[in-house]
């Protein structure tokens, strides 16, 4: 298996993922952005997104997708849900919310208040994505009032897709809505040993925020 990845983007999500179930993985650090930093890259994945993950002859580059074909193939007693769990469709939903309903619009947030050109920056488009998220994330303050985790009562991958949205939140300074149990469980998060070890594979890159 091998992970392209840029510090503290969407590739978090397998990284973490990875160092969790202990798998064996080759690691490629790159620059961001990797389609201009990274000689090759668009060869790969000519969406020139992040992460890109191989295994054997499949290449995926949607980073909670990947997170959840790892869990299914390689670790679903330890971290995943199976299909016959009474909670699979709330973890799905979690799994998939994390980053459609809570990455994307961090995104544009990203995009129009800091990497376009000055003239195109959009200090409103900013202002009303930032109101988005922060109604869409109390789903995650609620789901935490009765537990540590956001299903089956144990840290499941839906808790790395859905904390590394929070972490993104965090590392942008757009988490000062954040409620108690939510601020709480991104320390828990991000106290665990596989988020630890994700981190540290990505030290010597260059910040991005």
């Amino acid at each position: 298996m091998k992970l392209y990845h840029c510090r503290d983007s969407r590739s978090v999500r397998p990284l973490w993922a990875l160092e969790e179930l202990q798998l064996d993985y080759e690691l490629i650090n790159m620059e961001f952005p990797p389609r201009y930093n990274h000689a090759g890259y668009l060869d790969i994945n000519p969406l020139g997104t992040v992460p890109t993950f191989i295994d054997r002859k499949l290449i995926m580059t949607e980073s909670a997708a990947i997170c959840q074909y790892l869990v299914d193939k390689y670790g679903t007693s330890e971290i995943g849900l199976s299909i016959e769990h009474p909670e699979y469709g709330e973890y799905l939903n979690w799994i998939h919310r994390s980053d459609t309903t809570f990455t994307f619009p961090q995104a544009l947030i990203l995009r129009y208040d800091r990497y376009e050109k000055p003239e195109r920056l959009q200090p409103q488009v900013v202002e009303d994505y930032k109101r988005w998220l922060s109604s869409r994330l109390n789903s995650v303050e609620l789901a935490l009032e009765a537990s540590e985790y956001l299903c089956a009562g144990k840290f499941t991958i839906a808790d790395i897709c859905v904390g590394y949205a929070l972490f993104l939140a965090y590392k942008t300074q757009n988490d000062n809505n954040f409620g108690p149990h939510t601020r709480n469980y991104l320390k828990r998060l991000m106290a665990r040993d596989g988020f630890k070890a994700a981190m540290i594979q990505q030290e010597d890159l260059a910040p991005i925020f």
